[in-house]
């Protein structure tokens, strides 16, 4: 008989496109409806965009059901979403995967110190900004990426190309773009993220040498762990939550000299396996950002060991956030649940 709770039921709230937020609570809740447990999506709207389910029985929100025996997972920023569980009395677990949102949707006069709820971090720097800010501990359950289809080709373009996503603060990308053409250093092709399925994404990751990271804020950004898996370098910000796998890849002062590296955030940092994965500075430093993308297609242009070295981190780096390591902690958390 398996250990842990009767029922597991998962909240997705209503997005009309694609969103990684989304796409992590189905995974979980596919895993572990393929390990033999009780476990529900429970929707907000049937006309919203989710994943393919696997299986996974759905139902509405009116109509969950919720009971003391079950646990109840809703997404930092619905809090609203809570109370049916509240109300019968449920585990309810917060799943905070962007740390910037964890204050979002509270009602007036209404604190987290004062619901019964625990807290989930999606990683180490979310988990740190809860615990400083709450002063509560949250058991971290990292995303996971296929590496069946983000994957490093044998070999890249001889022609220097950089992947970047628009919709991830596209001014500041257009001007991280306009410095790079303004130094005259370098003219990669410059490879747009948008409006791609997976396969398109991971083609498009799969023939950049770098990729221009300019999310934030974020809870644990999966592009540029896309991006490490398919052997392009990331250059720029971490939003935070990036720095659960980031390590700098520049020495202090920087690859050449005067330029961005060493660039270390508030929240403690993990040991890791892997060397430094990318060149990365400050959220919002667009000159930063423009001279650590020249870092890393510099490396790419001398080659040899210290690139060699970089494309092992990647590729750890990688490795360790696949879908294996996810299925393994949601499952071993669950396990522990009682």
């Amino acid at each position: 008989m398996q250990a842990g709770p009767a029922r597991t039921l998962f909240f997705i709230p209503p997005v009309r496109k694609a969103a990684g937020g989304v796409a992590v609570l189905c995974r979980m809740a596919a895993v572990l409806r393929e390990a033999g447990r009780d476990v529900s999506l429970v929707l907000r709207e049937r006309s919203g965009w989710r994943p393919d389910s696997e299986g996974v029985p759905e139902l509405d929100f009116d109509r969950a059901g919720l009971t003391r025996g079950d646990v109840w997972v809703v997404p930092e920023g619905w809090v609203n979403a809570l109370a049916p569980g509240l109300r019968a009395g449920a585990r309810c677990l917060v799943y905070v995967q962007n740390w910037a949102y964890l204050f979002t949707g509270l009602p007036p006069g209404v604190e987290w110190r004062s619901l019964d709820v625990s807290f989930l971090a999606v990683s180490r720097p979310v988990a740190w900004f809860i615990g400083q800010s709450l002063g509560a501990t949250a058991p971290i359950l990292r995303p996971g990426i296929d590496l069946d289809v983000f994957s490093a080709p044998s070999a890249k373009p001889d022609t220097l190309a950089v992947a970047y996503m628009p919709r991830k603060n596209k001014a500041l990308a257009d001007q991280v773009r306009a410095v790079i053409r303004a130094r005259g250093r370098f003219s990669p092709e410059w490879v747009e993220i948008s409006g791609l399925d997976r396969q398109g994404v991971a083609q498009a990751l799969a023939r950049s040498h770098a990729f221009l990271a300019t999310g934030f804020p974020e809870g644990c950004p999966l592009p540029p762990l896309e991006a490490m898996a398919s052997g392009a370098i990331p250059a720029g910000f971490a939003g935070l939550g990036g720095w659960d796998y980031m390590r700098q890849a520049a020495p202090p002062g920087g690859a050449s000299g005067g330029e961005p590296g060493g660039y270390v955030p508030p929240c403690p940092m993990d040991p890791v396996p892997w060397e430094g994965n990318g060149f990365f500075v400050p959220d919002n430093d667009v000159m930063g950002a423009a001279l650590a993308l020249e870092n890393a297609l510099e490396l790419w242009q001398r080659g040899g060991e210290e690139l060699a070295r970089v494309r092992r981190a990647l590729a750890a780096t990688a490795t360790a956030y696949g879908l294996e390591p996810q299925r393994q902690a949601v499952l071993d958390f669950w396990e522990r649940l009682g």
